[in-house]
């Protein structure tokens, strides 16, 4: 979405600061022994409670208000009351709505009690890739210039990237272009971000996978070679100089 006037700023803000309030209080409600279901209800009534519709919900009619994977999941995990959390497991929560014509996302993965499973190393390099690119993006930068990034970053780190999930324009829909801001380099994409768009930006870092395949519930995604995958999400301003971070409230690099 491109910013033109004050009044859609504030309303990026405003749904922003919701789904980034919402995913830091679903972080700190989530323990052991919890179904995700409990936890998406948490937050459904929390978006609830600001006026808020899930994005996904209203898009595309998922079963849930927010995506919830866990372990080998890589991203659109459906909440169940029969999937209990256990001690060690690798959750991620991913948080979008709407309010008044506005739409934001943001997402995040954590370790749930102690990681007896030494899932934080990936955890940690999702969240610290993340940082990085964000930190390179500004107006006219190249989109597979931050995608080289991440890849590099990833491959540095020991880990690889999914290469058919991605960022993406965010605004006045859940989706918008540029539809396709991936965790790799793609030479032949001369697309630059452009000065006060807003845009989503993830990571999907993976110990073995390198594609997502969807499941026959037909939303739950894994990696193509096993193993596991972190996802973290901001939803940014991108300006002249530094990208203001519109969810910097879910504190996920906290």
């Amino acid at each position: 979405m491109s910013i033109n006037k004050e009044s859609e700023l504030v309303g990026m803000q405003n749904i922003s600061e919701i789904v980034a309030l919402t995913l830091k209080k679903m972080r700190e409600y989530t323990k052991v022994g919890m179904t995700t279901k409990e936890i998406d209800e948490y937050g459904g009534e929390i978006l609830k409670s600001y006026g808020a519709k899930s994005a996904p919900f209203e898009t595309y009619g998922f079963p849930g208000y927010t995506c919830i994977s866990v372990n080998e999941e890589a991203a659109h995990g459906i909440p169940s009351d029969k999937k209990v959390l256990k001690e060690g497991d690798l959750i991620n929560i991913d948080v979008s709505a709407e309010l008044n014509g506005f739409w934001a996302d943001n997402g995040g993965s954590f370790v749930v009690g102690e990681d007896i499973h030494n899932h934080q190393p990936l955890v940690d390099a999702s969240k610290e890739i993340l940082q990085k690119a964000i930190g390179r993006i500004k107006g006219g930068v190249k989109i597979a210039d931050i995608g080289h990034i991440i890849e590099t970053e990833a491959r540095n780190s020991g880990f690889k990237v999914i290469k058919n999930l991605a960022g993406h324009g965010v605004g006045r829909s859940l989706h918008e272009k540029p539809d396709s801001i991936l965790n790799y380099r793609v030479r032949s994409n001369r697309e630059r971000f452009k000065k006060n768009t807003t845009v989503a930006i993830e990571t999907f870092i993976a110990t073995n996978s390198t594609f997502a395949v969807e499941l026959e519930d037909g939303w739950t995604l894994v990696g193509n070679k096993g193993g596991y995958i972190t996802q973290h999400e901001h939803t940014i301003l991108v300006t002249d100089n530094a990208p203001v971070i519109l969810t910097k409230n879910n504190e996920i690099w906290n």
